[in-house]
């Protein structure tokens, strides 16, 4: 299995004043430290490499997590420094660790999805990246997204388009390559890349049919705390 970038960097704006002094990834959900249910999740399904990209309250996330030993896990870190760097920044500065190939989600999301099959698609697809989204109507955020089945034909985080019927499941597989031509930037949102590529024809797609978690709000903190304690 590819290895994993996690995006850990941001400051949870949404989520203050909790996040002024604990970074989104250790706030207890379930009764543990998010990252944690995400790991677990990345080993039960044969992913043993994960890179962290932190940013706010990094060396935080670094003393508790380690290096993964304990969870049979590789696991190293890639700091943005100040400024932050973004996403498709972050992901930039930790493509030495990541090597050729990698998939890349977001530290305030949990999964539920296989990871093989997203691999294997974008391995098929033969395209610099793929996406996976989900049918979405508007229903968990605004959908952002013009799947066609087997591409993303558009992916735009701000029009509001009205044919946009599909969203960002959170998950996404990437080539190095497709940072080649931002050699000359340090900040970078991946949103943007994703659009560029979309606009090209360039940005596969996968389908999900279960519908995704995630802590960057109080609303979803208390869903996804009552997923995870069920589980």
């Amino acid at each position: 299995m590819l290895p994993v970038a996690i995006l850990a960097g941001g400051f949870a704006t949404r989520l203050y004043p909790i996040s002024a002094l604990v970074p989104k990834a250790l706030m207890s959900v379930a009764g543990r430290p998010f990252i944690f249910h995400q790991l677990e999740l990345l080993k039960a399904h044969g992913i043993e490499r994960v890179v962290l990209c932190v940013g706010h309250l990094g060396e935080q996330i670094r003393a508790t997590v380690g290096d993964g030993r304990a969870l049979e896990m590789s696991i190293t870190y890639s700091f943005d420094g100040t400024p932050l760097l973004g996403t498709g920044g972050a992901i930039k500065r930790a493509l030495p660790l990541l090597g050729e190939h990698f998939f890349v989600m977001y530290g305030d999301a949990y999964l539920p999805c296989s990871f093989a099959a997203v691999q294997s698609a974008y391995e098929s697809a033969r395209q610099p990246a793929l996406m996976t989204v989900i049918r979405n109507e508007n229903r968990w955020d605004r959908s952002n997204a013009l799947f066609d089945g087997d591409s993303v034909i558009e992916y735009d985080k701000q029009s509001g388009r009205g044919d946009l019927t599909h969203i960002d499941f959170g998950v996404s597989v990437l080539s190095s390559a497709v940072f080649e031509p931002y050699a000359g930037r340090h900040c970078i949102d991946l949103a943007d890349i994703f659009r560029t590529l979309s606009r090209q024809g360039r940005l596969a797609g996968f389908e999900g049919a279960q519908r995704f978690y995630e802590i960057g709000s109080l609303q979803g903190m208390r869903e996804t705390d009552a997923y995870l304690s069920h589980r």
